[in-house]
């Protein structure tokens, strides 16, 4: 019975680590040392939702709707323009973290922005709800649970090790061509 986990850990980790908006704020936020442990938190807990969505059969369902899925997608799309046009900004005028520099994102600030880098992404409902909701419906019953506990491990231990691994990076990401190239990154995502 091993396997379903190893196969839920496998796709789910494949699917979380592309680096995106969600990832690269929640790494930003792990460099900064700001309200990191919240972030990865909200991401987890907005991952085990929707996967769990997924696994019980909610991803048939919205492919079904051609028109809610088309929303989701276009709206999401707005979203992600608007964002990357933020980042290739930051890319453009540079930044750095100096010793004992801090962002001045308040902890709302932060759960409003995490909320929004994720649910506002189109490809979030595709990798939790469509695209895991579909491999877990080759399994039945515990090998379905074991599956669904497999896509939500890897979930939580990419983003703890994200946000707390930051906070390794901090002295990479005092240099501005570091944090160019992360933003240059997420623009171009």
């Amino acid at each position: 019975m091993l396997a379903p986990f190893l196969q839920g850990f496998g796709t789910g980790g494949g699917l979380i680590v592309a680096i995106g908006a969600q990832n690269a704020f929640v790494l930003s936020q792990g460099v900064r040392g700001r309200h990191a442990l919240a972030v990865a938190l909200i991401c987890i807990v907005c991952d085990a939702v929707f996967i769990t969505a997924g696994v019980a059969g909610m991803g048939g369902a919205v492919a079904a709707r051609p028109a809610l899925a088309a929303w989701v997608a276009w709206g999401g799309a707005v979203f992600l323009l608007f964002y990357g046009g933020m980042a290739l900004r930051s890319a453009v005028r540079g930044g750095s973290l100096k010793a004992g520099q801090r962002a001045a994102l308040s902890l709302k600030a932060a759960i409003i922005t995490t909320l929004a880098v994720t649910l506002l992404n189109p490809h979030f409902y595709l990798d939790t709800v469509i695209l895991l909701g579909g491999v877990s419906s080759q399994f039945r019953g515990e090998a379905r649970l074991l599956f669904w506990a497999g896509a939500v491990s890897a979930s939580t231990i990419w983003f703890l090790s994200l946000s707390m691994g930051g906070r390794l990076l901090a002295p990479l990401f005092s240099r501005p061509l570091s944090w160019r190239i992360l933003d240059s990154l997420v623009c171009l995502t």
